[in-house]
């Protein structure tokens, strides 16, 4: 049987997958599982490796590989499991080498230390299967320190793709026909500070859309909207094809709790980066992540954060309940009970679909640009939103429709 990639966790994992899979296939890798994990919490964690135990029970004859950031972090709790064959770190699973040696003829743990890593190369892929954006890596590691964090230690240091080879791999791609890229990273903002000049994001957002004019949608994944430059909010007000969409890493809405979690931006900072924008981009839409229940968070600490959803006009919230990872400073602060946070969790997500519902309302009527998707009947707005289509349309099209109703999860084109 052919190899097969099952990814968890970021875009970001799904463009290494990408690479990854085509590595394999050209050292014609067969009957072998590669598990591409993600470290972000203990439950991203377990259910990798409910996962792995599945999938050795469908497929006992295949040898199952496991890489990425749990794989680098926690590697002695996928070797320990008799289901694994080999656990790659990540400084290696993007070499083509890698994969070229059969697994069980070197040591089950391939790990190196990532602190020494000074360099991120471009691993160029033509295409990716089963989506109709595409996404490409401008950065990976982390400087930073926050005290949640276990992903410094998966990833390493911060290192960019330089503006040359992001610029010719984006062509490349709009070449094969996708219509939409979006760039991908650990720590987006922090693009170039390890660079000559340390140029800064915003330049090269406006380089790829001046030098690649052909492609329709530019789209940017998450962000630390602290490090955002003046030339990312000038794109974001003329550059029509920038698409009117931010993530935001925000974490928490209480000036103690960010403190506390070692985040450098103040409540005040969120909300004025939102409203700036908006003045800049009245359409734009604005997605969160949010930890609840972290150490030390008092009921008022987390109404605060309910509120700061509302204050910065956020329209998707993505959640998750604290999760201690071991060797990161939360792990050892006074916990809040695990209950106190899944059920925080609850209604923080609650909150969400009270926004989310709230803007779909908003959006009757209006006309929007909705990239299709492979079943072509679906796909997702400028904003992107879901939206269901009224008819079949050509998948990777861009179709222009009106807004005529909602349902639970998603738009609905007349």
């Amino acid at each position: 049987m052919p190899v097969e990639v099952v990814t968890f966790g970021c875009r970001l994992n799904i463009t290494e997958s990408e690479t990854i899979r085509r590595h394999a296939e050209a050292a014609r890798l067969t009957n072998t599982i590669i598990v591409n994990s993600c470290a972000v919490t203990a439950e991203a964690v377990r259910q990798a490796r409910q996962q792995i135990r599945r999938m050795k029970r469908e497929r006992p004859e295949a040898k199952i590989v496991v890489t990425g950031c749990a794989a680098q972090t926690e590697s002695e709790t996928f070797a320990s499991m008799p289901e694994v064959a080999a656990v790659v770190g990540n400084a290696r699973k993007l070499d083509a080498a890698t994969w070229t040696v059969p697994f069980g003829s070197l040591e089950k743990v391939q790990i190196d230390d990532l602190d020494s890593i000074r360099e991120t190369a471009l691993h160029l892929v033509d295409g990716f299967e089963g989506h109709t954006r595409a996404f490409v890596q401008i950065q990976n590691g982390c400087d930073h320190s926050c005290t949640f964090c276990i992903i410094p230690f998966g990833r390493g240091p911060s290192r960019s793709v330089g503006a040359g080879e992001v610029i010719s791999q984006i062509r490349a791609l709009t070449e094969r026909g996708y219509r939409e890229v979006v760039l991908t990273g650990v720590d987006l903002t922090s693009w170039g500070g390890d660079l000559p000049g340390t140029p800064k994001l915003g330049s090269l957002v406006r380089q790829i859309l001046k030098h690649v004019p052909e492609l329709p949608r530019l789209r940017i994944s998450s962000i630390d909207s602290i490090e955002v430059d003046d030339d990312f909010m000038r794109a974001l007000a003329e550059e029509e094809r920038l698409m009117p969409h931010l993530h935001l890493s925000l974490q928490a809405g209480d000036d103690l709790i960010l403190k506390r979690m070692k985040r450098r931006h103040m409540t005040r900072d969120a909300i004025r980066f939102t409203e700036e924008a908006r003045r800049l981009r009245p359409d734009i839409v604005f997605g969160a992540d949010f930890i609840a229940g972290f150490p030390t968070e008092t009921e008022t600490h987390f109404a605060n954060t309910m509120q700061h959803a509302e204050d910065c006009g956020l329209t998707f919230l993505h959640v998750f309940p604290f999760s201690p990872r071991n060797g990161t400073p939360a792990a050892r602060m006074p916990q809040v009970s695990r209950a106190i946070a899944k059920e925080r969790a609850g209604r923080l997500r609650a909150k969400g679909d009270e926004l989310l519902h709230r803007h779909f309302q908003s959006e009757i009527g209006k006309s929007r640009r909705v990239l299709v998707e492979q079943s072509g009947v679906e796909g997702r707005s400028e904003h992107f939103m879901p939206v269901k289509l009224a008819k079949t349309f050509a998948r990777g099209a861009i179709a222009e429709v009106r807004i005529a109703s909602h349902d639970e999860r998603g738009l609905l084109a007349a």
